[in-house]
Parts: C-alpha cells; structure tokens; sequence
C-alpha cells in the first residue's frame, strides 16, 4: 500500500512537493483552500483581459529547467517562453528613462554611457556574481538547513567566505560603480528582499547575475501557464488536487499527525506537508503542544515587504511602456527607510507597472492595455480604501506625466489588493507578500525548520522556510522537503 501524504495548499511550493513525492510512490492529495490553484500566482479575467494577480517576473530559467527535469519534461512541453528585449525601463522622470537591453554587449555600452568604464566593471562585477549564483543555487539552496553539520565542509566554509556573506550589498556594488542611477539600478533587486541594500548580504549579488546574465523572460498566456503546467504535470503523476477545501485543524495523536480536517471532509496521512503560510498552520491548526514555535518568535521575525497593488484595463494602447517598468522617480533611500527600518506608507513611493500586453496580445482585448501596478509597502499596516485610492492617484499622475496623456480617463476595470486581501487570501503572516526578509540572521538554519519538532511525520515549505521567498526558491523548497519525506518514510 502506498503511504499517504496530504500537502496543504496548492502555491508552488506544494505543488512542486506533491509531483516529487508522488514520483516518488506516495499516494498524493493535495488539499487548496482557495478556488484554483497557484497560491499568489493566481489569475483572474474581467472584461477581456487577462490578470496575473502576482509574481510577474520570470528569472532563474535554469531552475524550472532542472523542476521539470526531475519528472522527465520540459518548460516548452507545456509553456512558450519569450525572452523580453528590453529586460525592463527604468524611469527617472517624465523625460528620462533608461532601457536595459538583453544581451551583455549591448548592456555594457548602456553602462558606459552612463559612467565611463563602467561596461568593463560591469564584466567584473558579473564573474564574481556568477561565481556567487553557482554556488547559492545549486549548492546551498539545496540544502533542508536542519544541521549545521550540513555546512561543515572546507569547501563549504571557503565558499562562504568567497560568497561574501559579511559584507553589504550597497558597500560591494560601490567598489564598481559610482553613478546614483546605475547603483540604483544594480540595487533594485534587493528591494524585494526584505532589507535596505546596506543591510544585505553581498551574497545577493546572485540575483543581478540572473537578471543580467540568464535574461528577464514571459511565458506567453501569463505566469499562471506556469501553474497551470505544474497541476498538469501533478496530475500526470498521481497527485489528486482538492480545491476549496480549508484545512481547518490537523489531528495529531502521540506526536503523529494523522488526519487533516477541512471544512468538506477529514482525509488520513500517513505524513503531512504543509505549503500554506506557516504560520498559520503553526498557530492556528495545531494545538498549542505541537507547535513549532511561540508567538514571541514569529513577532520577532524581519519580514519581507508586503504590496498594494492595481489591476487596471484600459481601453486604448498607452504609449512609451515597455513590458516592465520600474519607476524611480523619488528618493529611493527614503522609500526603502518607510519599508524596512521606520514601517509606514511611504511618503514618495516608488513603484512597478507590468504591462504584459506589449509582449501578449491575448491578455487583452483588441487595441487596449493590461496594467499592473505594484507598489512595495512594509508589512502590517492597515489598507482601507482611502488609502488605496490616495495611492493610486500618486502613481497614476507620475504615471500619466511620464506617458504624456491620461490613463485615468480610459479606466473601463479597475480593482486594488493590499494587506488585508493577503490576509483574507492566503492567511499571509501580517500581510505579508513575500515571506521572510533574507537577513544575515534568517539564512538557511536560522530560518523556520522544514520539520516540525514535535510532530514527527509534519513537514513544512514555502516562503517562510528554506531556501526562501521567490518562485525559484518555492520550487526548490518543494522538492527539497519532498527528498526529506522520502528519506524518512518512503
């Protein structure tokens, strides 16, 4: 008889649990609270347009290679991948932006134009990040993190010294670049990570490596083709996926969970992994002997930023945007200090639009536009709607003054999402979007363990546990638990 095993919640990090373990010989189900599957990465349609309600950028195409090369496929088997040319703009003001071509040749003349010498410091820059990004993710973010024992090898303890794990990201980019706008570009990836560039590791150095090297890409339909090829692939092996189903308690007898109770029905485990927010099932469906961990240490934890966010249709093409737009047109420091150090809505916000229709006719109708709108925020703040409209009324004039004309005007679907929606959706820990900040102090064994300590047959994954936030991390984190299950009770 194959062993059961229950996965709660149907985001990335699960579904990448469920395939492996059901490849694995596990009789699989997974149990999704909401109405599709996807987690953040969900989707919606509303007047003939098309809306990824979530991750919007596709990084890291190495590592859905390697996903779907554990079960014997292809991105292309499910998806059609398109590399973006630009990568993405970068606004400045109204008269000034910068488009950062694909290719590394092309890009260096972009750098040099904007400090002299800077496309060769660029290359250098560039050998060490690659350095950085070959031994982070496919060396260390492979690892579960449950002993330190995991780390102890020389090679380990020089590559970590070579990962430049003690320094700050903003004093290492400084050895390369002075220009305020190309430091501001080579920090923009570190915005999502939960702390200021000076309080980052230089380790991150990774992410501009793949950005820069490995190329920004759009599967064409949207991210949540991504999902949709991840559900299929599950099915294909096995995995049963539950929709509307809200776990509600997990049984545990003698330190065995054994069932998980939703609001439709009980179902028996033999072993439970949890892919929703941990802590929520942390502190809501266990009772209090079995929990991971108190109060006290989840209000301790530095969280990643939260976002509001806009869905916009408007009924013309609106000129001057490329695919992805990152409008830094305010003082960043001030931005990231309302985010990180001082949690506020921020005073001058900087911010993100998305609009995929340049790159995919079908996410709307005929001569019109698909905007997205993102502005990073700090986590738990409060999200009524007077807020929400004060803001998007703050982006949308930087945003009508870059394009020159008006978008308001043309506004026929218009709908927001905060904190509290994240809460509601997903029982995000205070409204957080992206899970956990990658802090110095929350790497790898100082994250939440993937194991219940308690609990002997529950395991955890996702954002809030090893390797970390991110789709590429999510997807690792699925496989890496699911390799942990296997080496204990398959």
């Amino acid at each position: 008889m194959s062993k059961k095993a229950i996965v709660i919640g149907a985001g990335f990090a699960g579904l990448s649990a469920a395939t492996s373990l059901a490849d694995k010989g596990f009789e699989v189900t997974v149990l999704e609270k909401n109405t599709q599957a996807g987690g953040r990465a969900r989707v919606f349609e509303q007047n003939g347009f098309t809306f990824d309600m979530g991750p919007s950028w596709y990084w890291m195409p190495d590592v859905f290679e390697t996903y779907f090369g554990r079960f014997g496929k292809k991105p292309a088997d499910y998806y059609n991948l398109v590399r973006l040319d630009p990568s993405y703009a970068v606004i400045f003001g109204p008269d000034d932006a910068v488009s950062l071509p694909a290719g590394i040749e092309k890009l260096q003349a972009v750098f040099d134009e904007m400090e002299p010498g800077a496309g060769r410091r660029l290359l250098d820059f560039l050998k060490q990040a690659a350095y950085k990004y070959d031994v982070g993710i496919n060396q260390f973010v492979w690892k579960p993190s449950r002993r330190v024992s995991e780390f102890m090898s020389l090679q380990l303890l020089s590559d970590v010294l070579r990962l430049d794990v003690f320094q700050s990201f903003a004093s290492h980019v400084r050895k390369y670049f002075s220009n305020e706008r190309l430091l501001q570009l080579m920090e923009f990836p570190i915005l999502f990570l939960g702390a200021t560039p000076a309080n980052t590791p230089a380790m991150y150095s990774l992410m501009n490596y793949a950005e820069i090297s490995m190329g920004t890409w759009y599967p064409m339909g949207g991210m949540h083709e991504i999902v949709k090829a991840m559900v299929k692939l599950a099915e294909e092996k096995g995995v049963t996926v539950l929709l509307n189903h809200p776990v509600k308690q997990i049984s545990v007898t003698n330190g065995i969970a054994n069932k998980v109770e939703t609001y439709q029905g009980t179902f028996e485990a033999d072993v439970v992994v949890a892919g929703a927010d941990y802590q929520h099932v942390d502190s809501q469906l266990l009772t209090p002997e079995y929990r991971n961990y108190d109060d006290r240490y989840w209000n301790s934890r530095v969280l990643a930023p939260s976002s509001l966010l806009f869905y916009l249709g408007i009924d013309k093409r609106v000129p001057r945007l490329q695919h992805h737009n990152l409008f830094f047109d305010e003082d960043f420091g001030l931005h990231a200090l309302e985010i990180y150090e001082k949690p506020q809505w921020p005073t001058k916000p900087l911010f993100y639009v998305s609009a995929p229709s340049k790159t995919d006719p079908g996410v709307a109708p005929a001569g019109m536009e698909n905007l997205f709108i993102l502005i990073p925020v700090a986590p738990d703040l409060n999200d009524p709607d007077e807020t929400r409209e004060r803001y998007y009324n703050i982006v949308m004039e930087r945003l009508e003054a870059y394009v020159g004309e008006s978008i308001r005007d043309h506004v026929i679907f218009k709908r927001s999402y905060a904190h509290s929606n994240f809460m509601a959706d997903y029982h995000a820990f205070r409204g957080n979007a992206y899970g956990l900040a990658n802090t110095l102090r929350q790497t790898a064994i100082l994250k939440p363990g993937l194991k219940n300590r308690k609990v002997n047959n529950l395991f955890y994954t996702g954002q809030l546990t090893v390797p970390g936030p991110g789709v590429p991390p999510s997807l690792i984190s699925g496989l890496v638990v699911a390799d942990e299950v296997a080496k204990e009770f398959g």
